[in-house]
């Protein structure tokens, strides 16, 4: 038998080994060069860019006549650049536009109200659309006016948090609230988290908060949810995807959690937000008052405009607001002015009686829900105080405290109502 034998020395394979890994390696550093120098290509080229457009920028913000022939050289040299501005600066004046604020004079005003007026009597199926514009009276600030969260945060100022627990509700609340008891308003959709339409005294069956309420943290390990009315905040510990308040259910023992919509949350919480109460509402409606609200959230909500209708039979669409709205369009009359001089006047040609909030039937103190003693301590929010006289309405503890936790379907369901009566029969 014959054996072949490798004709290669171990040497030689080592040898030729060591000449590939040289050979993978020169080619790794020069794949490593290329991409530096690529990367670094990049960066003066965006460099370049930015001295062009800031160099065209200067020329285009002198007048036409003032520019000199080497500035006139610039601009025909880089037209790309000369019309990537003027497109950006188009932008710029129409988002300046959208965020000024309107008003109407009186006369136009008043001739508007009375349009509005016409509609609200004639309408078969009112609802209401409130946003922050109606809070604004209250010292809640708006998002997007001139002194909104939003606009001072595009400018780089810091905001200053505002105690909402001192806010009441303002006319417009009131207004609302009438508006629903002369049956003229079926329901109302709110964008805010104040609870002031509540605090009015709006039953909670005519309401949708969409955004969740402040003042209400519930258990959802219970069924059904329960929900816990308070006199403070609810919101101190709670942001984005964390909603746990700290406090627990005195029934099941499990974390309560706030009821807000944080932004970039979808909700999902029955009450307060009653998206079903919005939606047959809106299904149902015939016009629709959208108050002190930009529109730009309520607009991502379909199931609010019927867009799937044709448009001679969605409901007509009346908005009040100071600043433009993507729905102005689409509006039947769009009324620039505050929401309670609006409303006032509306009153007024409906000769209906304007109702003064009054603390003494504010219904959170009759609802809140006491804390247990070890709870005390577990916020530091202001606590919304009862007039003088008015504490003897707080639960303090055992039934009357447990009756107020069982209160299912919100502050005005059946269980405060049955209680209610319960109480009279007593008497």
């Amino acid at each position: 038998m014959c054996r072949v034998f490798n004709s290669q020395t171990p040497s030689a394979d080592l040898k030729k080994k060591k000449n590939r890994m040289e050979e993978e390696a020169d080619t790794g550093v020069s794949s490593r060069t290329e991409r530096k120098a690529l990367e670094k290509a990049k960066i003066l080229q965006r460099e370049r860019e930015r001295k062009i457009f800031r160099l065209v920028g200067r020329v285009l913000k002198k007048p036409e006549a003032d520019r000199s022939e080497e500035e006139a050289a610039v601009l025909l040299l880089h037209g790309e650049t000369v019309e990537e501005l003027c497109k950006r600066q188009v932008r710029t004046n129409v988002l300046k536009r959208k965020q000024e604020e309107v008003f109407d004079d009186a006369d136009e005003l008043k001739s508007k109200v009375r349009q509005l007026a016409v509609a609200v009597k004639q309408a078969k199926h009112l609802v209401v659309y409130t946003g922050a514009g109606i809070s604004t009276a209250a010292s809640i600030p708006d998002y997007r006016g001139p002194n909104g969260v939003w606009t001072q945060l595009q400018k780089g100022r810091t905001v200053s948090s505002s105690d909402l627990s001192k806010a009441e509700p303002t006319l417009t609340h009131m207004c609302v609230r009438m508006l629903h008891k002369e049956k003229l308003v079926q329901h109302v959709v709110s964008q805010n988290c104040d609870g002031l339409h509540l605090r009015s005294g709006l039953p909670r069956h005519a309401l949708s908060e969409l955004h969740g309420n402040m003042f209400i943290e519930v258990c959802t390990t219970c069924s059904p949810v329960r929900e816990y009315v308070r006199l403070f905040d609810v919101t101190e510990r709670t942001s984005l995807h964390r909603h746990g308040t700290c406090r627990r259910c005195s029934h099941c023992g499990s974390e309560l959690r706030d009821t807000i919509v944080h932004f970039g949350e979808r909700g999902t919480l029955e009450q307060p937000l009653n998206w079903k109460g919005a939606a047959e509402a809106a299904k149902m409606a015939d016009v629709i008052l959208c108050l002190g609200s930009s529109l730009k959230v309520l607009k991502k909500y379909a199931c609010l405009w019927c867009m799937n209708r044709p448009a001679s039979k969605r409901p007509k669409l009346y908005i009040v607001n100071l600043q433009w709205t993507p729905k102005d369009d689409l509006a039947k009359l769009k009324i620039h002015g505050k929401c309670d001089e609006v409303m006032s006047l509306l009153m007024e040609e409906l000769n209906i009686q304007i109702p003064v909030y009054d603390r003494a039937e504010d219904p959170i103190f009759c609802l809140a829900t006491p804390l247990r003693q070890e709870e005390v301590d577990s916020h530091t929010r202001e606590v919304i105080a009862p007039l003088d006289g008015q504490e003897d309405c707080l639960p303090d503890s055992g039934e009357h405290a447990e009756e107020a936790t069982a209160v299912q379907g919100g502050w005005f369901g059946r269980g405060y109502g049955k209680g209610r009566k319960k109480k009279k029969k007593a008497a």
